[in-house]
């Protein structure tokens, strides 16, 4: 089996270049077990665990070295890898996914990149099988799992779209979502410095001093407008 770096079959304690990418990445994003590589002409590499389809080469077998995500060889400005799916913003905002759930696809897992229905995207962060955007106009819309609130909808519905997160329609000024065995979460941080996080609560990952999880944002302590 792979080791976590997808790199070779054992634990390493040294750093090791990955084959084909000593020079010309711009980004990397590492997921569960796989990782993928923005490329400075705009193209995607991906290697690691593939069981689900989360390279997006068309395949489910594991690749020790990166491979090129199908026609994604240009055209793409950010890549963000989930738990079972990986999805790429283009430069045109908008928005493809693919792998286990599909970045919110039941069913089958999605093998080569798939177009998301949202448009005027600046940012994606993918979670355990929910994504996140972050839109022009800074507002945050979620699609995928949502038994525990990751969504932020105010619902527990899974949704293959894009929804709006409650009271994040504007404002907004970065996004980062999580996942863990039991599902994801999400935070955003605000265009006030404030940060306001939902979804899944186990371990208090939400920063509200509870462990319950919450289908709408809720503020961080110690983030407030009053301990400003």
């Amino acid at each position: 089996m792979l080791d976590s770096v997808g790199l070779r079959p054992r634990w390493l304690d040294t750093p090791a270049d990955v084959v084909r990418l000593t020079e010309g990445v711009a980004a990397v994003s590492v997921g569960f077990r796989h990782i993928c590589a923005l490329t400075t002409d705009g193209g995607l590499k991906c290697w690691g665990i593939n069981s689900s389809g989360q390279l997006g080469d068309g395949t489910k077998g594991e690749r020790t070295a990166p491979v090129d995500v199908v026609a994604l060889t240009s055209g793409v400005i950010a890549v963000s890898a989930g738990h079972w799916h990986t999805c790429a913003l283009t430069t045109a905002g908008g928005v493809k996914c693919w792998g286990g759930e599909g970045g919110g696809r039941e069913g089958t897992p999605v093998l080569t990149p798939a177009d998301v229905r949202t448009q005027g995207v600046v940012d994606i962060s993918a979670g355990s099988g929910h994504t996140c955007a972050l839109t022009t106009v800074g507002g945050v819309r979620c699609w995928g799992r949502n038994d525990l609130g990751q969504l932020g909808d105010a619902m527990t519905t899974d949704h293959p779209e894009p929804v709006d997160v409650v009271g994040l329609t504007s404002g907004v000024a970065a996004i980062s979502s999580g996942w863990g065995q039991f599902g994801g979460h999400t935070c955003a941080l605000t265009i006030a410095g404030l940060v306001k996080c939902w979804g899944n609560n186990d371990k208090g990952q939400l920063g509200d001093g509870t462990k319950t999880n919450r289908s709408t944002p809720v503020d961080v302590i110690g983030f407030l407008a009053h301990d400003r």
